[in-house]
């Protein structure tokens, strides 16, 4: 019976550590995702922004659009 004890009381220690492991795991990979969730989240938010941006200015562009340079002739 002693070495049924032992026997039981390795496999719960083993059940115990693989069980840990996992939970470990886990809470990395949720981690994980949480953070790349607010990653994807800033960009999505941020390339709005951009865009925004862009069509504003091409808005401004077309109702004034920059006068070109002109050269000037050099005399020799």
């Amino acid at each position: 019976m002693a070495e049924n004890s032992r026997s039981r009381v390795t496999a719960e220690a083993a059940f115990l550590k693989t069980q840990n492991q996992s939970m470990s795991r886990e809470r990395a990979l949720s981690e994980t995702d949480a953070f790349n969730q607010a990653r994807d989240a800033n960009t999505a938010r941020l390339k709005e922004l951009r865009l925004e941006k862009e069509a504003l200015e091409r808005a401004a562009e077309a109702i004034s659009p920059k006068p070109t340079a002109r050269r000037r002739k050099l005399s020799v």
